[in-house]
């Protein structure tokens, strides 16, 4: 085709919306044209690259044996609520009725399809392992789509399944397709890096997110300046600091203190003259619904999603008021691990402190000289922080660093 004829309406402007460079550059190459909020039109010159791109991706995935098909976007409702994540996916599922007043919802992963597909028809161990994947349109209502065509509602996705007879197989499965990611970035010129990545409530032992390093990047990563440790941050460890024997005789008398008014770790810290470092933060979560006491150095911040995995729960978030006030007898602001009526799993970072403040369980008062063993028992210590800059690398004990990148 001549260049006369092809449909390519280039131009200078772009829309205030479009923040990064690629975003405003396939504007103006004619590559896409935006329809709606995070819904996009490609044009000639952008299907025909989708269509190198899918090409590299279907030479990889049928190298590594999968098979593809193609399974339908409009997915029934009867088949996520048997998953039970008709109402757990939240409102990025786009749910509707048909005419017979039915329930669908518009595919945002293929999951529940693939698997229904898959046990009517593979009968026996002996039709094992499959690996069936598909190339298809996904739509996910993003609260705020951003970026262009990296982070839209509508998108197309390469998703894979494999079905194995044991965990072994699915080893070796999992082996191939990281195989597979890693020929086919490197053959678009990628400079990416494979993260360490938390499996999620369907997820199994093991999980790697493929990042591609930019600056524009929404996601951080976590690397090691020494070794190739690398994590997102949901699933970054932290590493376990030597336990301290600390003799009795360093324990002060513990000591109840007025503190009206005061509540947050900053209030705390400038009222009683200490440092965040030497107070104990108590949160109150919620874990399908039972309260659960969680301990941590007050200058540092829980990871929720580490949290939810120690306590093997569906549903997380920070207790009520109502379950605050039933847990420690305190409103919001004065927990502490003294005496609380439920139990108490605690950050590495509390292992090794002593004489500490916290809340005293009652309105208005902190205690201080609070001591781990004399004064409160502690189900467990574990990995519950958010890693942060220089932390000690849980592999090779180098510092931790932050870089920035794509999730592809």
């Amino acid at each position: 085709m001549r260049y006369s004829e092809m449909f390519l309406p280039t131009g200078r402007e772009v829309p205030s919306d479009a923040e990064v460079i690629s975003h405003q550059l396939m504007i103006r190459a004619g590559m896409i044209r935006k329809l709606t909020s995070g819904i996009y039109s490609y044009l000639p010159l952008g299907y025909r690259v989708i269509r190198k791109v899918e090409q590299i991706v279907r030479e990889e995935m049928n190298k590594a044996s999968a098979q593809e098909v193609f399974m339908p976007m409009v997915q029934p409702a009867e088949l996520w609520q048997e998953s039970g994540r008709w109402e757990y996916y939240g409102k990025e599922l786009l749910r509707f009725r048909d005419r017979h007043e039915r329930q669908y919802c518009l595919g945002p992963t293929h999951e529940e399809v693939i698997t229904d597909l898959v046990r009517n028809d593979i009968k026996t161990y002996r039709q094992l392992p499959r690996c069936l994947y598909q190339i298809q349109t996904k739509f996910r209502d993003e609260v705020r789509p951003r970026f262009g065509v990296m982070r839209c509602r509508e998108f197309g996705m390469k998703d894979a399944y494999s079905f194995d007879a044991d965990e072994a197989g699915a080893e070796i499965s999992y082996e191939k397709m990281f195989t597979a990611y890693k020929n086919i970035f490197s053959r678009c010129g990628l400079k990416f890096r494979p993260v360490e990545a938390d499996s999620g409530s369907i997820g199994g032992k093991y999980s790697h997110e493929f990042m591609v390093m930019a600056e524009s990047g929404e996601d951080a990563m976590v690397v090691c300046d020494k070794c190739l440790y690398a994590a997102n941050l949901e699933k970054a460890e932290v590493s376990v600091p030597p336990k301290v024997n600390i003799p009795e005789g360093d324990w002060l008398p513990l000591e109840s203190v007025h503190t009206p008014m005061v509540r947050t770790i900053e209030e705390v810290s400038e009222f009683l003259k200490v440092s965040p470092r030497d107070i104990v933060k108590t949160l109150i979560f919620s874990a399908d619904g039972q309260p659960c006491a969680i301990l941590i150095r007050g200058d540092q911040e829980v990871n929720e999603i580490k949290v939810k995995n120690y306590l093997v729960a569906n549903e997380l978030e920070l207790a009520d008021d109502e379950m605050i006030m039933k847990a420690t007898g305190a409103p919001r602001g004065f927990a502490g691990a003294v005496k609380i009526k439920t139990r108490i799993i605690a950050d590495y970072s509390v292992m090794n402190m002593v004489n500490f403040v916290t809340g005293a369980n009652k309105e208005d008062y902190h205690l201080k000289n609070v001591n781990i063993g004399r004064d409160c028992k502690v189900e467990a210590f574990t990995d519950l922080r958010v890693v942060e800059k220089n932390d000690i690398c849980p592999r090779c004990g180098g510092n931790i660093q932050f870089v920035r990148g794509i999730e592809v």
